[in-house]
């Protein structure tokens, strides 16, 4: 054992849970997903001093009050941005992004695409329940066409974004999708998103009792899930269904097809390929579902290798003092009105 390692205490679920009172609705989704990540960090080897959250507006953005780590509550749709500057300026801490489907894709759109093709180094949970939960049941970015709601009584006319897609659109490094019904699977998908060196999202479905209540039970439910969730298992054949009868296709005029093995036979489906260069046959798989209604994907749809922004903008910085010489910042400001740039 390393002396780094022997530094790191062993921890419990106890160690990372602050003393602030949940204030959640009961029965919440966010209670099960705070559980699988307070759960999860004693099993992740570090320290609660080198970990942050950073949370935008909304239920989820509570998070970081309920974490005994360092936690920054900022403004609505900017914690990407905000967690791109700690990343930048802290590579060694582990920084987590906590959002909402509202403040993520709605004013916080263009901070999440950028961070996502940039990889920055974060980490971002992304609770979508498919509506406003905090400001009381407004229709929210992935909320369904025809959403009958107080900001939409007559029905939404919106087509809803597809959280994953939009990622893999933006080229992140890896993304997957989880769900609220199941705690091993949100532990073992926010374990590797933690392990992913990079900008890593995880969509997670999660329930709004009071004003969605219900929204992803026709896929989530222990009832439906056999038949209505598809598991992506990196290097096995997409199968998924009672004695895995059914299974998935590429076609060439379709792209991923849902099809009945004893139809097509096992050698005809489609093997997962996590680590896949070209995001396009993870973006089709992004697409077999349009709604919580049909089979749907979760798992890994994306892991990939490529430089980590922070790494890249430090070792700019690096060569360009090693080629120029130290510079002096406070005579530089102190000169006058105007700079002379060469």
């Amino acid at each position: 054992m390393s002396e780094a390692e022997t530094l790191i205490p062993v921890t419990t679920r106890k160690d990372w849970t602050s003393d602030q009172e949940v204030r959640w609705c009961p029965g919440c989704g966010d209670y099960s997903i705070l559980s699988a990540v307070q759960l999860l960090m004693p099993d992740l080897g570090i320290r609660r001093e080198d970990v942050v959250f950073v949370s935008g507006i909304g239920c989820a953005a509570r998070f970081p009050y309920y974490m005994n780590t360092y936690g920054m509550h900022t403004i609505h749709g900017r914690a990407p941005a905000i967690a791109t500057g700690l990343a930048l300026a802290r590579p060694d801490l582990h920084v987590w992004v906590v959002s909402g489907d509202g403040d993520a894709l709605s004013i916080g759109g263009n901070h999440l695409i950028h961070a996502l093709r940039r990889n920055v180094n974060i980490t971002i949970l992304l609770f979508n329940n498919q509506i406003y939960g905090l400001t009381k049941g407004q229709y929210s970015p992935t909320s369904e066409v025809g959403k009958v709601t107080k900001s939409t009584p007559f029905g939404s006319l919106d087509h809803p974004f597809n959280p994953v897609s939009v990622a893999l659109g933006a080229e992140a490094s890896f993304v997957a999708r989880t769900h609220d019904m199941d705690r091993k699977h949100m532990m073992e998908v926010f374990g590797r998103a933690f392990e992913h060196r990079g900008s890593a999202l995880v969509e997670i479905y999660q329930n709004c009792n009071v004003f969605n209540d219900g929204a992803f039970s026709g896929i989530t439910s222990k009832e439906q899930r056999e038949e209505m969730l598809i598991p992506l298992r990196h290097g096995e054949p997409i199968r998924f269904g009672k004695d895995d009868a059914k299974g998935v296709i590429l076609d060439p005029q379709r792209g991923a097809v849902i099809v009945d093995v004893a139809d097509v036979g096992e050698e005809a489906l489609l093997v997962h390929d996590e680590s896949r260069g070209n995001a396009a046959v993870a973006f089709m798989l992004s697409r077999l579902a349009r709604g919580p209604l049909e089979p749907t994907p979760i798992g890994v749809f994306r892991a990939v290798h490529r430089q980590e922004y922070g790494e890249a903008v430090n070792q700019q910085i690096a060569d360009a003092h090693h080629s120029r010489g130290p510079g002096d910042l406070e005579a530089l400001l102190r000169s006058g009105a105007t700079w002379d740039v060469e």
